[in-house]
């Protein structure tokens, strides 16, 4: 457990110093966020309605970009310049490894959430009972898992360039098919019919549901858990041959 405590540690100190993490996760999402709800217009009729739910879209956006990006990039250069070879060496074991990533990434992922959700409190006054507020945040930690379990597939490539470019592509198009940045009923029927069946989409869903008073839809949690599955299983069949050549 100490060993997991420390690695958890020096992992969140390495995010914090990212640039990608800080650019991605949070400049990025505020900026859209200021931009969508106080520069463009949107035609709504109920401005609080569409404060808050974009608000959880860009929450959903920059947590989606930590996990994809921040933790898929770090896993390529870590083996790329041979840290990961060095400490098969050591006496820390695998599981403590990526436990560490893991659960330094989720509380890095609740600091993001509690800074995007301060910026939409304070840009438009956004007001939600705390049984939102707790249920929304409680949703979009779990509902990372697939996203993370998509940056560990993304971690097996063998070239960090190769890695960020792949990264960079799934993350915006995932965002913008998934409903993110624009609704889906405004877009081309074939794109909605699309963006339904990704796991962005079913991420942010189950947000605004929850802040609609609602509670995720089953489809929504059982399309989350069957990508979780099928990433892992990818993920883990990639680095069994790579371990095997």
């Amino acid at each position: 457990m100490l060993m997991l405590l420390a690695q958890s540690r020096v992992e969140m100190l390495r995010m914090s110093r990212n640039v990608y993490f800080i650019f991605w996760s949070l400049m990025m999402p505020v900026a859209f966020y200021f931009l969508y709800t106080r520069i463009f217009t949107t035609g709504t009729t109920d401005s609080e309605q569409w404060n808050a739910h974009y608000l959880m879209s860009m929450t959903c956006f920059s947590i989606m970009g930590s996990s994809i990006m921040t933790l898929g990039i770090r896993l390529v250069q870590e083996r790329a310049q041979g840290w990961v070879a060095y400490l098969q060496v050591t006496p820390l074991p695998n599981s403590i490894y990526f436990g560490g990533k893991m659960v330094g990434q989720t509380i890095m992922h609740l600091f993001s959430i509690i800074v995007i959700f301060t910026a939409g409190f304070l840009i438009n006054g956004v007001s939600l009972p705390p049984a939102q507020w707790i249920g929304s945040a409680l949703w979009i930690l779990a509902g990372s898992l697939p996203f993370l379990a998509l940056g560990t597939c993304i971690g097996t490539l063998r070239r960090v360039d190769t890695a960020s470019g792949l990264s960079n592509a799934l993350y915006l198009s995932l965002a913008l098919l998934g409903g993110m940045w624009m609704p889906l009923d405004i877009m081309p029927s074939w794109l909605g019919q699309i963006g339904n069946w990704l796991p962005s989409h079913s991420f942010g869903n189950g947000a605004w549901v929850i802040i609609t008073g609602g509670a995720p839809a089953l489809r929504d949690i059982l399309l989350l858990a069957a990508y979780l599955v099928a990433f892992m299983l990818l993920s883990t069949y990639i680095r069994n041959k790579q371990r095997e050549a």
